[in-house]
């Protein structure tokens, strides 16, 4: 078991609070002391958004920490992630930032170069205009400076730098049927590159992004464990908010563990998981 679940009385006098749903599990708190409670080389794929400290409201959480502080802090993350990952494990990091500090994402992606390389880097599309069409979604800004931020960067981090993955998992049929011979595939399924187009669905309330300010869609922490190839492998989320990498999870066959320091968001995190279960079981 991933998880220390023993010593009960131990557990409660930390003050930890554990959830077991389906074969999932869900823990309020610290995700550095929630890690350590995790067994070395237990993890097969991360996928996880932390906060990018550019002054988001969270319920729990400052946001705007000293520059130096947050990436110290990222820099602990990265050691005991690297601990309990697998030697042929995932790391998936989502990070944005703002057209007022461009240097936030890639400062965060540095502050794991000890610990991890980048294996590859993944731009994650909100929305892309084609012509005189445009598709998906972004927040607009009202600016004589700036264009709109339509894109988020995806880092893939593994111990080794050489860690193969189900490419064609994600992929996507050939255009150019005479290259599925040409290329040597058994199939009409080609690699679909370093660029995801993943818009949001269209929401009209706060309460259909279950009020949390900082979400993503299922579809990406879905491709990210797909791409990884591993059967039935387990996923942690250390920064779980409403649980997206969960539901991605159960739906993608893996098991979950996620972690957040807000109970507010471990309770939505539970429901939503408890929905997507009964969904699939109904």
């Amino acid at each position: 078991m991933p998880f220390d679940m023993s010593g009960g009385a131990r557990a409660r006098r930390a003050g930890v609070k554990w959830l077991r749903i389906g074969g999932h599990r869900l823990a309020e708190g610290d995700c550095l002391a929630l890690m350590r409670r995790l067994e070395a080389g237990s993890i097969d794929v991360v996928v996880t958004s932390p906060p990018y400290n550019i002054g988001v409201a969270y319920r729990s959480y400052n946001d705007r920490r000293p520059r130096a502080e947050y990436l110290a802090w990222l820099s602990q993350v990265g050691r005991e992630l690297r601990r309990i990952l697998k030697d042929d494990g995932s790391f998936f990091l989502n990070v944005g930032g703002t057209n007022a500090d461009p240097w936030i994402a890639m400062e965060a992606a540095s502050a794991f170069r000890d610990s991890f390389l980048l294996q590859n880097h993944i731009v994650w599309a909100k929305s892309i205009s084609i012509g005189e069409d445009s598709i998906g979604h972004f927040k607009p800004i009202i600016s004589r400076r700036f264009l709109n931020n339509n894109h988020e960067s995806i880092f893939h981090f593994t111990k080794t730098g050489e860690v193969e993955l189900d490419r064609l998992a994600v992929g996507v049929p050939f255009k150019d049927k005479s290259n599925i011979a040409r290329w040597g595939h058994a199939a009409d399924r080609r690699c679909a590159g370093n660029v995801w187009f993943i818009p949001y669905q269209t929401v009209r309330s706060k309460a259909q992004k279950y009020h949390h300010p900082s979400g993503f869609p299922v579809e990406l922490p879905q491709r990210c464990i797909q791409l990884h190839g591993v059967a039935n492998a387990v996923v942690l989320d250390p920064f779980m908010g409403a649980g997206t990498t969960l539901i991605a999870a159960q739906r993608a066959g893996a098991t979950a563990i996620g972690i957040d320091l807000d109970p507010h968001y471990v309770a939505v995190a539970a429901d939503r998981l408890k929905a997507e279960l009964a969904h699939d079981t109904g």
